[in-house]
């Protein structure tokens, strides 16, 4: 990509283009207008992974094509990656040189950077780490200021810690997350500020309580808590359930509740088929649930959780895929309206969109 493909004509043209093809393949639907959320032109990518090519004592920043991982592009600059990540990649790549411990079999490097001026940094290795590396990782936290993980098959070194901690402004207040390595988080950190902001604007009305599918470490959960009476977050990934519980403490939110479930455990618990013991202190039937948000996988959402979204009066559906949205859009919407309607261009100078949708229960929407 060269440098004119940051041009704000190129990025315009490119979203353009996007934004037909999501018109046509919804035109089902009888969209709303829609609500367009664009991203910086660069410096927006928060966190990035390039493989390490070796030639000699030589080593470089490198992407691969599919399935052409013999023929590396080295990477000498990275204009999407944040203004951190490209101060970082040089003076790393000097040390890593300076240090043959730390060049030796090093297979990966992974940034993760934060809006608030963290950085942690990811070495992975095909060799185990010892005394030596871990001395050598020492003085490069020390020179760099940043935190470092070493991680070779089944060892993780910690260098200083193994998170950041990311603040993002939401409406006229900052939320602080914990961002733990290798766990997943938004890449467009300025995107995802408008996502929060767009989520907690539209359900300002709903009152109730919110029940939350696919949590993570929290993103949407504690902004959109001030809406609510009570929120009820759950998650499957221990990691994750273990950063939302921090950032709840973090941001002193006092009405969400987290539970370690899948969908189709929570859905069970909600219509009594059977106990579960990580609910032991959460009583169910005293939550008074007006409204389920979800921001599924790729993969979207499968029948069953589908068919527990059309139970709420209110539905805030945020996707990562434009296409497993529509297929569960033609379910929802046999029970529901599709009231509002965003795209939020998280990742400019691709294909991929990502789309928020409020859902109304018909009956709902008629009454008010």
């Amino acid at each position: 990509m060269t440098i004119d493909s940051f041009s704000p004509d190129a990025y315009e043209h490119q979203l353009t283009d996007k934004l037909d093809r999501l018109q046509q393949e919804f035109a089902e639907f009888s969209l709303p207008a829609l609500e367009v959320f664009r991203s910086p032109l660069k410096h927006y990518r928060m966190r990035a992974e390039f493989k390490m090519w070796h030639e000699g004592d030589t080593v470089s920043y490198a992407m691969f094509k599919p399935g052409e991982y013999r023929k590396p592009y080295p990477i000498e600059n990275f204009p999407v990656g944040s203004e951190q990540i490209n101060q970082l990649m040089p003076l790393l790549l000097a040390a890593i040189h300076r240090e043959p411990v730390l060049r030796q079999r090093l297979f990966q490097v992974e940034f993760l950077t934060t809006l608030s001026g963290q950085a942690l940094v990811t070495l992975v290795y095909h060799k185990n780490l010892k005394d030596d590396w871990r001395k050598a990782a020492q003085h490069l936290h020390q020179a760099l200021d940043i935190a470092i993980v070493g991680r070779s098959r089944g060892q993780k070194e910690i260098i200083d810690r193994d998170y950041v901690t990311e603040t993002l402004q939401v409406g006229n207040k900052p939320f602080h997350y914990q961002q733990v390595e290798a766990s997943f988080t938004q890449p467009n950190a300025k995107v995802c500020e408008k996502m929060l902001t767009w989520a907690v604007e539209k359900s300002n009305s709903f009152g109730g309580d919110l029940v939350e599918l696919y949590c993570g470490n929290g993103n949407f959960t504690l902004p959109l808590a001030q809406n609510f009476g009570r929120v009820l977050a759950t998650e499957v990934a221990t990691t994750s359930v273990n950063s939302a519980l921090y950032n709840i403490k973090l941001n002193q939110v006092t009405n969400v509740a987290v539970a370690r479930m899948s969908s189709e455990e929570f859905s069970q618990a909600l219509n009594k088929v059977r106990a579960f013991y990580r609910l032991k202190d959460i009583d169910l039937d005293s939550y008074k649930f007006s409204t389920i948000f979800v921001d599924p996988p790729r993969a979207g959402m499968d029948p069953l959780t589908t068919g527990i979204t059309q139970g709420f009066d209110n539905i805030i559906y945020i996707s990562c895929n434009p296409d497993t949205l529509r297929d569960n859009l033609r379910t929802i919407t046999q029970t529901h309206e599709i009231t509002d309607f965003a795209v939020f261009d998280q990742f400019p100078y691709t294909h991929h969109l990502e789309c928020g949708a409020i859902l109304r229960r018909k009956n709902l929407s008629k009454t008010r």
